[in-house]
């Protein structure tokens, strides 16, 4: 893989929601690095503020499950990186409806609306960048895991069909599907898939989120920045609709 040289995005306005914290941090700070005016969307304010006084970006503090409000903004942006996420641990028997509702709503109606705001603007300059942090839960599932599976996979879908739309105007949608990673996301996870799967805390990650992986580590988020600014790139033009795994082999059984 050809790497995006400095200064190659130079000129490009990128917005990373979730980018407080760990993929979408690491994705604004390989952004930035690459040249890009990177915007921090994020719920948390002062990590938004914190990594955009890093990189010389600026911070937007936003309710991304705040739909109304969501549905008026104007998105100016050359790349648009897709990532805030949760997630629930829980039976389907025993799921809150409200929590399954909220869960999609941040994860696969926001990326929606944000994409309909952003490429208005990038048709017209005749580029743009959709990618769309998805997982290795958008070609898998796991049991207890049926919001976050369920917003993963209508990801896919919502990528490839921004990826038909924009093609003619020069605009790309691509998803990147990591297994675990290395994230404050990931962490909260280890106490409630102890508890459903009844094993102790410090057999989770290797009898439950690695079991189904060659490699036996977690990705690192810096892994998924790197992939996620190669696909900025020039060598990239050709690469829509796609999604690309990054998660040690999990999806080649």
């Amino acid at each position: 893989m050809t790497q995006v040289a400095h200064g190659e995005l130079d000129g490009r306005r990128a917005v990373v929601t979730g980018g407080a914290s760990g993929i979408g941090e690491a994705c604004s700070r390989a952004l930035a690095a690459a040249g890009a005016h990177v915007v921090i969307a994020d719920r948390d304010g002062e990590g938004a503020e914190r990594v955009a006084a890093a990189i010389g970006g600026e911070a937007w503090q936003v309710d991304l499950s705040d739909l109304d409000a969501l549905a008026e903004v104007e998105l100016r942006a050359d790349i648009l990186v897709n990532n805030a996420g949760v997630q629930t641990v829980s039976p389907i028997a025993e799921f809150d409806p409200a929590r399954f509702r909220f869960i999609v709503d941040l994860m696969l109606v926001s990326p929606f609306l944000l994409t309909r705001a952003a490429l208005p603007g990038m048709y017209e300059r005749g580029w743009g960048r959709i990618i769309n942090i998805s997982s290795v839960h958008g070609l898998r599932a796991s049991a207890f895991k049926s919001a976050y599976v369920s917003a993963k996979h209508g990801l896919e879908g919502l990528s490839k069909v921004t990826a038909l739309e924009g093609g003619p105007h020069g605009v790309t949608s691509n998803c990147i599907n990591p297994g675990y990673v290395r994230t404050p996301l990931v962490e909260k996870q280890i106490a409630d898939q102890a508890r459903v799967h009844g094993i102790p805390e410090d057999e989770v990650v290797e009898r439950i989120m690695l079991t189904e992986s060659a490699v036996k580590r977690l990705v690192e988020p810096d892994e998924v920045a790197s992939l996620a600014v190669w696909l900025c790139g020039a060598a990239a033009g050709m690469v829509t609709g796609s999604s690309y795994s990054m998660d040690g082999g999990w999806s080649a059984r």
